[in-house]
């Protein structure tokens, strides 16, 4: 008999976002004091990226360890870390570590519409009970809102990624944005939902039980 693992939402920004800090933070630390700014240097790049990776399966086992499952997001991105950032580091090209994000976006955002046609809030089967006692209609809305806006940041990836790379030849610029600007666009888009959420029924379970 399994037991039900306590779910935490601070652990799942860890999660989430984990990787990502670590692979900013690892860049920074190995690229060289006082080198050309705005030149990504391949050899810190092949050393962050492995810090990547290996985060990424940290936050596999610990998702599994302290949540009691992996989800099917996790998983996703995970694989495409992997994937992508193997490239990098076997063909020494930031290229592909910076095309992983645009392929998740774009799986998720395909993913999240093509469900909704067919009927289906795939969300809901994502999330389970993050949101208790939303709506049918509701769950249909946040994966609308979300498979667009996951489709949003694809193409805003690619601009900036085509920009700073072919342009100005700048990874630097390029990962800073991946921290403050996709990061707190995200986290604004989900505090934006919660007015649609709490109409469609968010949080009326909890409230009922309360009650009684």
């Amino acid at each position: 008999m399994s037991a039900t693992k306590k779910k935490s939402g601070w652990l799942n920004i860890v999660i989430d976002y984990g990787p990502m800090l670590a692979f900013f933070l690892a860049y920074r630390a190995s690229r060289p004091a006082g080198g050309e700014a705005g030149i990504g240097d391949v050899v810190a790049i092949t050393k962050s990226t492995v810090v990547f990776i290996v985060a990424t399966l940290i936050a596999l086992v610990v998702s599994k360890w302290r949540l009691g499952r992996i989800g099917p997001m996790l998983w996703l991105s995970s694989g495409l870390v992997v994937f992508f950032g193997g490239l990098t580091v076997l063909l020494h090209d930031a290229t592909w570590v910076q095309i992983k994000p645009t392929a998740i976006y774009v799986a998720s955002g395909l993913a999240l519409l093509i469900g909704l046609m067919r009927g289906h809030a795939l969300l809901k089967i994502l999330l389970e009970d993050a949101f208790a006692g939303l709506s049918d209609e509701g769950w249909m809305k946040l994966s609308r809102n979300w498979g667009w806006f996951f489709l949003f940041l694809a193409v805003l990836n690619e601009a900036l990624r085509h920009f700073y790379n072919q342009a100005n030849h700048n990874f630097d610029t390029w990962l800073a944005m991946k921290i403050w600007l996709f990061m707190p666009l995200s986290f604004l888009f989900t505090f934006a939902q919660m007015p649609m959420l709490l109409k469609h029924g968010l949080g009326a379970e909890e409230a009922d039980s309360k009650e009684d």
